[in-house]
């Protein structure tokens, strides 16, 4: 079944390796196939990770863009030792984001992690 995605005027999207930018007007399009897919509001660069979670949740992005686990693990696992040691009540959604990972659901990790970021925006925010 083939993924409908509608773009606002200007949005852009990830989709693999590429970067898409709408034109002026909204669009719709159907994706056929198996390709790592992100929204503008969903990706995250080096500028803007900027924090622990944000970090961590950077790492995965490009696990997922890049289909290359091995490639970030070791980066991975350092920026999880340091946050969970600062913040151990984050545990239970790492594991669980980890958990995806290790079973190959990428898209499903970062949807976890984002929403650590709230709760880390809550935290730094105090």
């Amino acid at each position: 079944m083939a993924l409908r995605v509608e773009l606002k005027p200007f949005e852009r999207i990830v989709i693999g390796q590429s970067v898409i930018t709408n034109s002026e007007t909204r669009a719709t399009f159907l994706i056929d196939g198996e390709v790592p897919i992100l929204r503008e509001k969903d990706i995250l660069t080096a500028e803007t990770a900027n924090t622990p979670v944000k970090r961590i949740y950077l790492c995965v992005q490009q696990m997922y863009l890049e289909d290359d686990i091995p490639k970030y693990q070791d980066l991975y696992l350092g920026f999880v030792k340091d946050l969970l040691e600062a913040v151990p009540s984050f545990r239970s959604h790492i594991e669980a984001a980890s958990n995806l990972i290790l079973s190959g659901y990428l898209y499903k990790a970062l949807r976890e992690i984002r929403k650590l970021i709230s709760r880390e925006d809550e935290l730094l925010s105090r």
